[in-house]
């Protein structure tokens, strides 16, 4: 049996064990600003790719409450999930779904504000980062693989005015994927452990 710990994220207590990503103390900011964004964007819900155990959507709905909607491939992450949603009382706004990012919703679905946590560590330096699962972080030889994936669900489910809070490792990532997408890109902003990229549908 997997041993479960316990952490601190942002005022909430999150669940995690050996086989997803430990909750990173930076990645509080992108559950800030994507509060930030609910309260002065468009109604309707909130959807969390690569959510893993859900801290960056749940501590993002407890500052700015709304349906919230987490997909993630992991099982276990997804466990944990909805264990995390009810240990801090969010359960009632939370759905988390098992599966891969475009098969876990339906078509005609849509959400004010996706935010996304893909893998994007570079094939080539997982081994940098001995104590993490590799599934949760191997985005392929670029790091952008699955980031990719997020990008045209987000272009496919947003709504009207809705925007994309995406986390990413570097700034030239950043400039890869602006490069490939026709969504545009309003602001990057430097963070400890990463960047994190606001981009809306283009007009």
């Amino acid at each position: 049996m997997i041993a479960v710990e316990e952490t601190g994220f942002g005022g909430l207590r999150i669940e995690y064990d050996d086989s997803v990503l430990r909750p990173r103390p930076w990645t509080v900011r992108q559950s800030e600003w994507a509060a930030e964004l609910v309260a002065g964007g468009p109604d309707g819900r909130l959807l969390e790719l690569c959510a893993g155990v859900g801290h960056i959507g749940l501590l993002a709905i407890a500052r700015q409450p709304c349906p919230l909607v987490c997909v993630d491939v992991s099982a276990q992450a997804c466990e944990l999930a909805r264990r995390n949603a009810r240990a801090n009382g969010l359960d009632d706004l939370v759905e988390v779904r098992h599966g891969a990012l475009e098969e876990a919703l339906a078509p005609p679905e849509r959400f004010a504000l996706v935010i996304a946590d893909p893998p994007w560590v570079r094939s080539g330096r997982t081994g940098d980062h001995p104590d993490d699962p590799v599934a949760a972080i191997d985005g392929g030889p670029d790091g952008l693989d699955v980031a990719r994936e997020c990008l045209a669900v987000a272009r496919r489910h947003l709504v009207a005015g809705g925007s994309l809070l995406l986390q990413l490792g570097d700034r030239s990532q950043v400039e890869t994927l602006a490069a490939e997408t026709d969504l545009r890109l309003l602001e990057v902003r430097q963070e400890d452990g990463g960047v994190l990229v606001h981009l809306a549908p283009p007009r």
